[in-house]
């Protein structure tokens, strides 16, 4: 076996398809994001503006947050010194476990290393602890749900995206004794399509099915308290397991679960992604529980992030661009092929120092790659008007994405 020409022909593979993904080397700003500096291996560092980051309120620059972070690093050091079931269970996980239950108005909540770790480990563990359990999930779900999904082994059914008829017809199709798990997000990101959650658990109470809600692009960012969709909808008290991060809406790092104490701790004592790995370090606890205590007392971040999502679809739609309409905060602008879309972005970052990272499969299905924008109540006026002008500029320029762009749009 030549190995060095399998890894060869993958990565060809990849550059041919156009999808080749390169990172782009970024220092932000404290107290200055959205500007950073990008790093380029030709050429000095340079300042930017950040418009693709999933820091969606900009928490993670916020002094009340960083307070928190170098706080209990005085206090405690770096690392939590282990798992949590050997000596990396701190105070600070406590506590900020003990707050994410009272976000989401649950009996407990069970950290994880990320949202991501978090979704695959519930989700398959489920599986074993419900024996015969059988999966309905959206077929627009993330990738650690689904990775999740299979791990379990257990049979599973995708039902069409935020489609009620069809989740129906496939939940009648099973005894009402026979368990079920219905999982599904909040807030799509790549779409910025909103799941209707009360119709859904209107079925899973007919059905006799678990609700599994991952609110990741949601928590910290809708409710009056930052408890996402389901709390600003009044349906939180009808999800039975709830997926969050620490990492968007809360500017810092980390996953977790929010559901009944029973749940938890058998998630707790199952969960291969829980018990064999280290915890979160305490620093970051410190910051997540700060930014979520923050969140909860002040609805300024979240009214300003609408304000300004909604502004900046207003205005590229004005301006001739085929932004993909939703009711949220997310602004996905249509392109259509993966060479255009890096073209594209390559030209933001190069010309008019706007970094926006392109989407393409795997994240999005081929065909449908795009930017995607997220504008953030730190984006002030003058970078608003610089990314329309920008973008305006850019569409004039280039026909032949032009024509790209505008096919999809009729579409």
């Amino acid at each position: 076996m030549d190995y060095a020409k399998k890894f060869r022909d993958a990565l060809d593979t990849v550059h041919r398809e156009g999808r080749y993904r390169v990172f782009a080397d970024v220092k932000r700003r404290r107290g200055a994001y959205p500007s950073a500096d990008h790093f380029n291996k030709s050429e000095a560092a340079r300042p930017i503006t950040v418009w693709c980051s999933n820091d969606y309120l900009g928490m993670g620059q916020h002094p009340a947050v960083l307070g928190a972070m170098h706080e209990a690093i005085d206090s405690v050091g770096a690392g939590s010194g282990g798992t949590r079931n050997i000596s990396g269970t701190t105070h600070y996980h406590v506590e900020l476990e003990h707050e994410l239950a009272d976000l989401h108005g649950k009996e407990a909540a069970l950290l994880f290393t990320s949202a991501y770790v978090a979704n695959d480990s519930t989700l398959s563990t489920l599986v074993h602890l419900l024996p015969g359990a059988v999966i309905f999930s959206d077929e627009k779900n993330h990738a650690s749900m689904i990775a999740g999904i299979r791990h379990g082994g257990g049979p599973k059914h995708i039902w069409r995206h935020n489609d009620i008829e069809h989740l129906e017809q496939l939940l009648k199709s099973y005894d009402r004794a026979t368990p079920k798990i219905i999982a599904f997000e909040s807030v799509y990101s790549m779409d910025g399509h909103i799941a209707p959650i009360a119709a859904i658990c209107d079925l899973a109470e007919k059905y006799g099915a678990l609700t599994y809600l991952d609110e990741v692009h949601a928590v910290g960012l809708y409710g009056p308290r930052g408890g996402g969709i389901a709390e600003r909808d009044g349906v939180m008290h009808r999800i039975d397991i709830i997926n969050g991060t620490l990492a968007k809406g809360f500017g810092v790092m980390g996953g977790y679960i929010a559901a009944s104490r029973d749940c938890c701790d058998a998630i707790r004592s199952y969960a291969a992604g829980f018990i064999f790995t280290t915890s979160l370090a305490p620093a970051l606890a410190a910051g997540a529980l700060a930014s979520i205590r923050h969140l909860k007392a002040s609805g300024v971040e979240r009214a300003q992030l609408q304000e300004r999502a909604t502004e900046v679809k207003e205005r590229l739609i004005a301006a001739g661009m085929p932004v993909v309409m939703s009711p949220s905060h997310i602004v996905p602008v249509s392109i259509g092929d993966p060479v255009h879309c890096k073209a594209v972005t390559d030209a933001l970052l190069e010309h008019y120092a706007i970094y926006a990272q392109p989407i393409n499969y795997p994240t999005v299905p081929r065909g449908t790659e795009r930017l995607r924008l997220t504008p953030s109540p730190v984006h002030t006026p003058a970078q608003v008007d610089a990314l329309i002008a920008a973008m305006s500029e850019l569409w004039e320029a280039c026909p032949l994405a032009h024509g790209q762009y505008v096919r999809l749009a009729a579409e």
